[in-house]
């Protein structure tokens, strides 16, 4: 291909809005465009790779022994409204009614629709196992929409669906899916996670995140230092400990005032105490109705914890006025002791705590001197708060280490969640009718785009891996009326021809101007062809490292054919001087 037919709008300057590299790189590198708040069109270079990456997926998922079906992004209410999810999903389902005013969603997964398919075309154990992939556009409306791609509204996703006739079938389909993800996201050169996650809106009993390594990721991830252990913050189990004994000689809990003292910081500054030694006290509304969460001072409340711990489907973070209104306690004052019949649970580590100081639940005083041993024996404990770094691993001896990730990749196993509630059953080998165990597998196939480039970008641009390169080789030709061009075009039609997806720079520009859009662009390798090309001379450019040489031109296509094509599996690009 010819550069100076390629459509390739380039930018000298990121747009406004583009808050991360990976949105800010393929904007100017001419990869995609903003249509509205979360919604891009795909630039020629942009298709590009997103067929790379849906052309591993397919491959994987095909060898795993799933099959390919497409499935309708208009779904009926009724089957939602099946499912029990019509009423649960919440505001990022996009709901429309059509021209007879039957109700209808933009499906953001599809297990309604594939369970109705299979319920009416499986009616047999025989016809079993059974996995079904789609690769098609989801809408989800996100309140906030950012990053590009990464939370866009509008995204194109794989969605597999397993459905089995045991629990150890559906197990198995598990793994397979699970190992396909670890092939798939390796032939695309990522360094990435398999973290245990909470199920969310999917549900489910068992799932796991693949997750991507990366600054910029939104989700925080722990892994131990021991083991093989790894989950998402929201997901990590934490053990509980026991209680630590009363110092001795510690005098009985005591108030004192702390007026205008409503924040950790304000009141380990008036005490002198620090962060870890209080109990901090959040105020939630929980299926309508006032809770409260204690967690240590310096700990972050897990939501997903909470909610199970209180047993409740919706949990907000509580307005001050309302909760008054509601209990009549003061918020910022608020502590575990005196709290009357407020529903409230109290993570396990402050049992670790041998002393602490918590909130009085009366205005502008708080109590010092509490033992959690002596003075909070009454209170239901839970596991209700994230995992950070330091905390010792649930499954050894080890310690947790953090890290930032992307989610690219998730699978869940439902067991029996939406064929029972849709009623879709096989006849067993046993004469019965029974519900399909379940299993359903995601992968964001636009958001890889972005976690890839946060992965592997520089200040000059982007630097793909050569299996999601929209071109494997550049070939730049610094002069395009001297002999240089032939010599260009001759390298170009050589790599073309041993099946390298090679770009030709044609253009009438200068130098600089074509370094700089190569490396913008991410083009893996780049063969400069300048003044000394009459000599057979030419120069190589590795994009990942930044290392360059001189090279013959004989030879060089199949030299870089070789490289290119064993680096396809996600390994990285071996080609150096001779």
């Amino acid at each position: 291909m010819r550069a100076s037919r390629l459509h390739l709008p380039t930018l000298r300057e990121a747009p406004k809005d583009a808050e991360v590299v990976s949105h800010q790189h393929l904007v100017r590198a001419g990869y995609i465009r903003r249509v509205a708040a979360g919604i891009y069109s795909f630039l020629p270079l942009g298709v590009k790779v997103v067929e790379k990456v849906k052309t591993i997926i397919r491959q994987e998922m095909n060898r795993a022994g799933a099959q390919e079906i497409f499935m309708p992004a208009i779904v009926p209410a009724e089957l939602w409204q099946e499912s029990g999810r019509w009423a649960k999903y919440g505001p990022e389902l996009l709901r429309l009614k059509d021209r007879k005013g039957a109700e209808f969603c933009v499906g953001p997964t599809h297990e309604e629709v594939v369970v109705d398919l299979v319920r009416k075309d499986v009616q047999s154990y025989k016809q079993l196992p059974v996995n079904l992939y789609q690769i098609q556009t989801k809408f989800r409306d996100e309140i906030r929409p950012r990053a590009g791609l990464m939370r866009g509204r509008e995204f194109i996703m794989k969605d597999a669906y397993s459905f089995d006739a045991t629990v150890a079938g559906a197990h198995a389909s598990y793994k397979a899916m699970f190992d396909a993800y670890h092939r798939i996201f390796t032939r695309m050169g990522l360094d990435f996670r398999a973290v245990e996650a909470d199920t969310g809106n999917i549900g489910g009993s068992m799932s796991h995140e693949f997750q991507v390594l990366a600054e910029s990721g939104e989700d925080a991830i722990v892994s131990c230092d021991s083991c093989s252990f790894a989950a998402n913050v929201e997901k990590a189990p934490l053990a509980l400990p026991e209680f630590v004994a009363t110092p001795v000689g510690l005098g009985e809990a005591r108030v004192v005032e702390t007026p205008g003292a409503k924040t950790i910081e304000s009141v380990t500054q008036m005490l002198g105490c620090s962060a870890d030694q209080m109990i901090k006290a959040i105020l939630y509304e929980a299926d309508g109705e006032p809770a409260v969460v204690f967690v240590r001072g310096d700990r972050e409340a897990n939501e997903v914890k909470v909610k199970q711990a209180l047993g409740v489907n919706a949990l907000y973070l509580a307005d001050a006025a309302w909760f008054v209104q509601k209990t009549g306690l003061p918020p910022g004052y608020l502590g575990p002791i005196g709290m009357g019949g407020l529903k409230a649970v109290a993570d396990g580590e402050l049992r670790a705590m041998p002393t602490a100081v918590c909130g009085a639940n009366q205005k502008q005083a708080h109590l010092v001197d509490v033992s959690p041993a002596r003075d909070l024996q009454g209170l239901t404990y839970a596991d209700v708060r994230m995992a950070v770094a330091g905390d010792v691993c649930p499954r050894c001896s080890g310690l947790l280490r953090s890290f930032k990730g992307i989610e690219v990749g998730h699978v869940f196993f439902l067991g029996q969640k939406y064929s029972k509630a849709m009623t879709a059953t096989f006849l067993d080998e046993d004469g019965t009718q029974k519900p399909f165990e379940m299993g359903c597998y995601g992968i964001g196939v636009t958001r890889i785009l972005s976690a890839a480039i946060e992965q592997h970008h520089d200040a000059r641009g982007i630097s793909w891996p050569v299996a999601l390169a929209p071109y494997e080789v550049a070939v730049l030709a610094l002069n395009p009326d001297g002999p240089s061009f032939e010599h260009a075009q001759k390298l170009h039609d050589e790599l073309v021809d041993l099946d390298i997806e090679t770009v030709f720079d044609d253009r009438d520009e200068r130098p600089g101007i074509k370094f700089n859009d190569a490396d913008l662009l991410g083009y893996p390798v780049q063969i400069v062809v300048g003044r000394k090309a009459d000599q057979g001379i030419v120069e190589v450019k590795i994009r990942s490292t930044g290392v360059r040489f001189e090279a013959s031109v004989e030879g060089l296509s199949a030299k870089v054919a070789q490289a290119v094509r064993a680096a396809r599996g996600g390994t990285a690009l071996q080609l150096a001087a001779e």
